[in-house]
């Protein structure tokens, strides 16, 4: 027998938060980084080996979605003492609608 999770979905209510991951998800480098992390932490260096995206490119996405609570971030400590920040995303899915003139976007939370 299969049990099925319950999916936590966000609406988004305010206009400037719509239009802001409106906006994130049209930016495919984007797609692809939250692509990367939807599973599993990773760190920049991990995502840009996966993505092919440049390491200046993938830190400036990364802030973006940081900037816009997409990201769970945790670090840690590597052999040679340097700190590792690992990214994950917080939504495994971004759903948009736009009908009779109004825009309806939810998140779907990563368990």
């Amino acid at each position: 027998m299969q049990t099925l999770q319950q999916q936590q979905v966000f609406r988004i209510e305010e206009i400037e938060k719509k239009d802001s991951l409106l906006e994130i998800s049209s930016y495919k480098y984007c797609r692809a980084i939250l692509g990367s992390i939807r599973d599993k932490p990773r760190s920049v260096i991990e995502i840009t080996s996966e993505t092919n995206i440049s390491m200046s490119t993938a830190y400036r996405r990364v802030q973006n979605l940081h900037d816009s609570k997409l990201l769970r971030i945790s670090g840690t400590i590597t052999d040679e003492g340097k700190i590792l920040f690992m990214y994950k995303s917080k939504f495994k899915r971004i759903q948009s609608r736009y009908s009779n003139g109004k825009t309806e976007v939810n998140l779907i939370h990563n368990n």
